[in-house]
């Protein structure tokens, strides 16, 4: 049996992985690999496995995913083609690396040409990239993080107490990042799951409408929902300084640190009613619950959107 490699463990993702895999798997059967070699130095003084590598090019990425019988793959945090050509990087190197299976973070509903996501384009071409290359699979689509709404829900909860936002009475399931990464940890450390497609989903279905209750309840504040266009959502981000798709520049410390293309789109999808899959996937792969959105409003300073770890846009 070789060994479980993690990807992006300088990220948001992917550094949530790593703790949760070394408890549930020895030191000297994971190998660590990311950007940031100040990260990865906090893991090899631990006699972790770590390799610096950059997706961008397939340079080094044989040699570093070398003895890996399992590669987590944490897609990348640019969209299109720059996206696209990095997961092709990897899924190429671990190939002739001799990694057997890969677990890739994809989307709910990736696999519907009608869902409107610019985001689920990529995931949908990596899904598919890597069955064609021959390689066992866990395709691991997560539900929103709930993390990022628990943040917009404080930044309007500072401003004038209306969120809006376009995704109308759409459903989503919301899941904790910790939860997100809690099942690439699972999913690297099982073997019961080959060719497998699992939804990574939160608690309960619920709107916008519903989440936001939950975090007045809790919070004791009076922030209301206001449905508002697709163009108004990305006069709102244009506002807050977001850039419209990952080739802008981001502030540092913002409270949207995603593209607001991205995140228009996947309100459109969620308000047409593409973002609804639901199943207890999480809970057969990890023998756990999720997170409730409930919980994480009472414990929101551990549940922020957090800052943006990419070396690129």
């Amino acid at each position: 049996m070789g060994k479980l490699l993690l990807t992006g463990v300088d990220g948001n993702l992917g550094n949530q992985a790593a703790a949760y895999l070394l408890q549930i798997a020895d030191k000297d059967e994971l190998i660590f690999c990311g950007y940031n070699p100040t990260v990865l130095a906090t893991y090899a003084e631990q006699g972790i496995e770590t390799h610096e590598t950059n997706f961008n090019t397939k340079e080094g990425l044989v040699e570093a995913f070398s003895g890996a019988d399992k590669l987590a793959l944490i897609s990348m945090p640019f969209v299109g083609e720059k996206r696209q050509q990095a997961h092709r990087n990897v899924i190429d190197a671990a190939k002739e690396a001799g990694v057997h299976q890969i677990i890739y973070t994809s989307i709910v509903n990736a696999g519907d040409e009608s869902n409107p996501s610019v985001e689920k384009i990529d995931h949908i071409y990596t899904e598919k990239y890597i069955k064609s290359v021959g390689l066992d699979y866990i395709f691991l689509r997560n539900s929103q993080y709930a993390e990022a709404m628990i943040t917009n829900y404080f930044t309007f909860a500072k401003s004038d107490g209306v969120l809006k936002n376009s995704q109308g009475d759409g459903k989503m399931a919301y899941i904790s990042r910790k939860d997100c990464a809690k099942a690439v940890a699972y999913a690297l450390k099982s073997s019961d799951y080959h060719q497998a497609t699992l939804n990574i989903n939160g608690q309960e279905l619920m709107t916008i409408t519903d989440f936001v209750r939950i975090g007045n309840e809790v919070t004791g504040n009076n922030v209301t929902y206001q449905e508002i266009t697709d163009e108004e959502n990305y006069q709102i981000f244009d506002a807050m300084g977001v850039p419209r798709t990952t080739n802008g520049k981001f502030k540092k410390d913002s409270e949207a640190p995603y593209s607001s293309d991205g995140m228009v789109t996947f309100a459109q999808a969620i308000r047409l009613g593409k973002m609804d899959d639901f199943t207890d996937d999480f809970q057969q792969l990890t023998g756990q619950e999720p997170l409730t959105v409930r919980y994480m409003f009472e414990h929101n300073d551990a549940f922020q959107v957090g800052e943006r770890h990419s070396k690129d846009s």
